[in-house]
């Protein structure tokens, strides 16, 4: 996953009504509540990181009705191999299904994303991960990441319909839950296909389709297109969920009202700022949303970073620390925490730090 903003472009403020919002969006029978969802990201969306986005809260709002529920409506798995979850079968291999599949009751609705090229190959991995017990099961045809692409992963499907016709008829063949694929625009400008591969969805029985509004030759570069979505839209009778530079609740509800998609799906942004689906959700009911605070920033870091030990996450220290750079964006001095993080050597080191830190940006006793 492009960690950073690799590009320069400000997204100006919207004037939309919050009201644009969708309160819900019904895909495949599954009911998506509100209607956004947590992009599928490569090293980032693990069980861990799932759970802790669905459940984050500020502190000063926490006493009103709509946190009782998630403030993201659906939540999607890192991109999994469907050779890797066939594989996974052998008993020896089961740490992978575990590693990427993994999921808690608390999580649903959740929906696992393969990738792939071999339809047959795709529909078995699709039929286990129903077994699995996912809601939804979603194709990635949007990765746009050079080891995947010359497989044949990912965006490198984009310029094959035919094939991914079969793909998409192979894996409805073989599942009853929803079944949704997440796409690009086209590999570069002169080969748009967005329009085409959506029809294609919808004729082949597809419950809803993802546009994240880029090329692959851009990768996260540039701004997102999102006339695409709103063409999309307008082409087909399927829900269509928009995606690509949603950084603020202002920008969801602009994408609603500009698109009229009928969910939106956030990514980069929810690695930065996990508590983006709250102040969406809060935009949509009060017009207004918190900004976090230092304490918020507090207990957002020690919580996720405690989640992540308790758990027993492969490589944690590492997590913890890829993690630091991010959750300590705007925290006055914040440089001086990622360097005793990153010095580290283990995770209760890493927490030390976190405690020290906070206990003299806070001045008051902390971690206890």
């Amino acid at each position: 996953m492009q960690k950073f903003w690799d590009n320069s472009v400000t997204v100006a403020a919207h004037d939309v009504a919050p009201e644009s919002i969708r309160a819900s969006v019904n895909i495949g029978g599954v009911e998506i509540a509100p209607a956004t969802v947590l992009a599928p990201m490569a090293g980032v969306t693990d069980t861990v990181f799932r759970r802790f986005v669905r459940n984050v809260k500020f502190g000063s709002w926490s006493a009103e009705a709509c946190l009782d529920k998630s403030a993201c409506g659906l939540v999607m798995t890192e991109f999994t191999s469907a050779d890797g979850v066939l594989r996974a079968r052998d008993y020896r291999n089961r740490k992978m299904l575990h590693r990427y599949l993994h999921f808690y009751p608390d999580e649903h609705p959740v929906s696992a994303q393969l990738f792939g090229s071999d339809l047959r190959v795709l529909a078995e991995a699709a039929r286990m991960i129903e077994d699995l017990g996912f809601d939804l099961v979603d194709l990635n045809l949007g990765c746009p990441a050079k080891k995947v692409v010359k497989c044949n992963g990912g965006s490198g499907l984009l310029r094959d319909l035919p094939l991914i016709g079969r793909i998409f008829r192979e894996v409805r063949d073989a599942v009853r839950i929803p079944f949704t694929v997440k796409f690009r625009l086209g590999w570069n400008d002169s080969e748009i296909v967005c329009i085409e591969l959506a029809r294609i969805a919808e004729d082949c029985g597809l419950d809803a389709v993802a546009l994240h509004a880029r090329t692959r030759e851009q990768g996260y570069s540039g701004s997102a297109r999102w006339e695409w979505i709103a063409a999309i839209k307008n082409a087909i009778r399927l829900p269509v969920i928009g995606n690509g530079d949603i950084r603020s609740p202002e920008d969801a509800a602009a994408m609603f009202a500009q698109t009229d998609c009928d969910a939106v799906m956030i990514g980069r942004t929810a690695a930065s700022n996990p508590w983006i689906f709250r102040q969406i959700a809060q935009y949509a009911a009060t017009g207004r949303y918190d900004e976090p605070s230092e304490a918020d920033r507090y207990e957002l870091i020690r919580t996720y970073f405690r989640m992540l030990v308790e758990e027993g996450m492969p490589g944690a220290a590492g997590k913890m620390k890829q993690f630091a750079s991010w959750f300590t964006h705007g925290v006055e001095n914040g440089c001086t925490l990622r360097k005793e993080v990153y010095e580290a050597k283990h995770e209760q080191q890493i927490l030390d730090c976190v405690d020290r830190f906070f206990n003299k940006v806070l001045a008051v006793p902390v971690g206890a």
